[in-house]
């Protein structure tokens, strides 16, 4: 090994070095530059998102201050016959939204101006809404707070308005209604509409309707006031319909109108009314006064009643012209409001986000090199334990680091540096055995035959005996390591078929029955009671006869004279796809209990003598191992030292015709024994 140390550093140092790029601590760099540089991508992207979406917040918050000012004013124009007095609210409106609010009529003139008359920034060209509560903008005011399709505003109620003594009696009426939804279990409450007439609102939409119409049956009817500005309303629709040539419509108090085929709304949809009287009919909504939808539809796409809804909303807007505010135009300025900073890329700039950038490669790389340092060192330990051990050189112990992935990879070279330690010895002690099993009958096959030669000898049929049982032990040997090999490769040849469990232990045991009586020993195999065949497991028969052999000639040959060693078979489980369990169980020594992991292993034996009535090569339970498991089953060994031992075989069972009861009674540790003596 001395000699052979400084080959081996010339060899090293005449190994030319991996290139950076295909080496771990260079693919480590590439990929730091490159979570670097994804690093910075991705800050510069999160910093222009997060900018963005600053701006369209700002934005979107200008947006919905913009509605709130409209929304406001144009409560203030569909309740106020005139702008007059608006400054107090327009005041308050600008100071809490911090914005400059211009109000001017159509034609410019200046209503009222938050930043006082002192003010001299010319307006935009362009309004930024124009407050009309009879054509409201359905961008700043969603579509659903307007009256129906006329876009007229909701709080625009002009002659519907209600004199205090009407909205009393109208409030007494809906809190008995509401009281009486409440004792019924009705969730429901009073509220105030825009013309001051109370309404009722339901907590829950999925009410009792029944309940509902048996507390609302008492309808209270337009008051006075109603009914006239209905009337006027009336007449203003009639004379708009007589000028397109259509009949005139009589209009309710929900602005709906009556043709005969069934009530229709100014939006053209049938009133809440006539959907209740279908789902629940009562005597106040009977269903035949409301047809069917699909009638009601055929109603709804007729010209008549887009011109009765047209006709409608003109004279609403007629009607409600001398209660609301004139058109005005209104101006939102921005100024007050925060403002967002957009990004200055000056040189300055430029030069501050690129060194920030290079600083971070910097430490990137740096942080690599330091990282991929400490990985690379233990790779490199295991690399020179590798090549030495690849020399034949004995290796030290690879240092273990913390419990991470090279940790772990360094823990395992030892383990196999130590597996192959011992694989190594094993293999010498092998190599050993196999030498001496090898030379002693070839000795003495060559001692008789020159003592023949020479005369010493006499070549009778007791020379010639001696001669073929020391060939026929060599035999064995050469055909036990001949089948380990085999197995080994997989290369071992099979043919597998039903095999009686019973039948095979019975020509096993009259086998070795001779051998048996020689040492003393009372060979026997239980049985089962007469009756339906024992158990059939599926395997070679051949293999499986040379495993069961090895297991009894190996228990007759570590038991004393007079004990006994007892062959049987069982099922290890109920039905077809169950095992077939093989034992062979003596009374001999036992095995120490240290000894058992080992007893499978080759050329390894719990009495080291070779004397050949107890040593044996070491190779028949290694062959017996290998046996079962190419068969797809198990051996196993359990051993009490001084009481014996019971070596188990596993083998699948063959699939068979239900079993007779003799056989299905037995139980998990097979059928009733009766030893019998071969």
């Amino acid at each position: 090994m001395r000699r052979r140390e400084p080959e081996r550093r010339r060899r090293e140092r005449g190994r030319p070095r991996l290139p950076l790029r295909r080496s771990l601590l260079g693919r480590l760099l590439i990929v730091s530059v490159l979570v670097a540089s994804c690093a910075v991508a991705a800050t510069a992207w999160l910093a222009v998102q997060t900018t963005s979406g600053a701006i369209r917040q700002e934005q979107g918050q200008d947006l919905s201050s913009d509605a709130k000012i409209y929304n406001t004013l144009l409560g203030y124009a569909a309740t106020h016959p005139r702008w007059e007095d608006v400054e107090d609210t327009a005041r308050e409106l600008a100071r809490t939204s911090q914005r400059r609010i211009v109000l001017t009529t159509e034609d410019r003139r200046p209503l009222f101006d938050s930043a006082g008359a002192s003010s001299v920034a010319p307006l935009p060209a362009q309004a930024s809404a124009v407050v009309d509560p009879l054509s409201v903008d359905t961008v700043l005011v969603p579509e659903a707070m307007t009256a129906g399709s006329d876009r007229i505003d909701p709080r625009a109620v002009g002659p519907f308005l209600l004199p205090a003594n009407e909205r009393t009696e109208l409030r007494s009426i809906t809190e008995k209604q509401v009281a009486c939804l409440n004792s019924v279990g009705v969730a429901a409450d009073v509220v105030d509409s825009p013309s001051g007439r109370p309404r009722i609102e339901f907590v829950r939409n999925d009410t009792d309707r029944d309940l509902e119409f048996k507390c609302v049956a008492q309808n209270s009817g337009a008051t006075l006031t109603e009914k006239k500005a209905l009337d006027e309303l009336n007449t203003l629709a009639d004379a708009c319909l007589k000028r397109q040539g259509h009949k005139g419509a009589t209009l309710n108090l929900d602005l709906s109108w009556d043709r005969g085929y069934g009530q229709i709304t100014a939006a053209g949809k049938q009133p809440a009314e006539k959907q209740s009287a279908e789902k629940y009919p009562s005597e106040k909504y009977p269903a035949e006064k409301y047809p069917t939808d699909k009638k009601a539809a055929a109603a709804v796409e007729r010209g008549d009643d887009r011109a009765i809804a047209s006709c409608v909303g003109s004279a609403r807007r007629e009607q409600l012209t001398d209660h609301v505010a004139a058109p005005a135009l209104l101006f939102i300025d921005g100024t007050g409001a925060v403002s967002v900073p957009g990004f200055d890329l000056s040189p300055s700039n430029t030069a501050r986000i690129v060194g920030v950038t290079a600083l971070v490669l910097a430490l990137t790389v740096g942080v690599s090199v330091i990282a991929g340092a400490r990985l690379v060192r233990p790779l490199h330990a295991l690399t020179g334990a590798a090549q030495r051990m690849r020399d034949g050189l004995d290796s030290a112990p690879v240092p273990v680091g913390p419990d991470n992935e090279i940790g772990r990879l360094a823990a395992a070279f030892n383990d196999m540096a130590v597996h192959r330690a011992r694989l190594e010895e094993q293999r010498k002690v092998m190599v050993s055995d196999v030498a001496h099993e090898l030379r002693t009958p070839l000795s003495n096959i060559r001692g008789w035959l020159e003592a023949a030669q020479d005369g010493l000898a006499d070549p009778d049929p007791a020379f010639v005996s001696s001669l073929l049982e020391e060939a026929v032990q060599l035999q064995h040997i050469i055909d036990d390591l001949q089948d380990l090999g085999a197995a080994d490769v997989g290369a071992l040849r099979l043919h597998p078929e039903p095999v009686y469990a019973d039948e095979l232990l019975a020509q096993v045991a009259a086998a070795y029955q001779g051998p048996a009586e020689t040492a003393g020993v009372t060979l026997t195999v239980a049985a089962p009671k007469p009756g339906p065949p024992g158990p059939t497991l599926y395997a070679d028969p051949v293999r499986l006869r040379q495993a069961v052999s090895n297991l009894v000639s190996n228990a007759v040959r570590h038991t004393p004279s007079g004990g006994r060693v007892t062959l049987r078979s069982y099922r290890t489980g109920p039905g077809q796809g169950d095992e077939v369990a093989l034992e062979v169980s003596d009374t001999g020594a036992g095995i120490p209990a240290d000894d058992i992991p080992h007893v499978f292993d080759r050329f390894w034996r719990a009495e080291k003598s070779r004397n050949r009535s107890t040593g044996g090569s070491g190779l028949g339970l290694a062959i017996v191992l290998k046996l079962a498991e190419a068969q797809g089953g198990t051996a196993s060994v359990v051993s009490t030292e001084g009481k014996g031992s019971v070596f188990t075989l596993r083998l699948p069972a063959a699939p068979a015709p239900a079993e007779g009861p003799a056989e299905a009674a037995a139980g998990p540790d097979g059928p009733d024994l009766i030893n019998m003596t071969l």
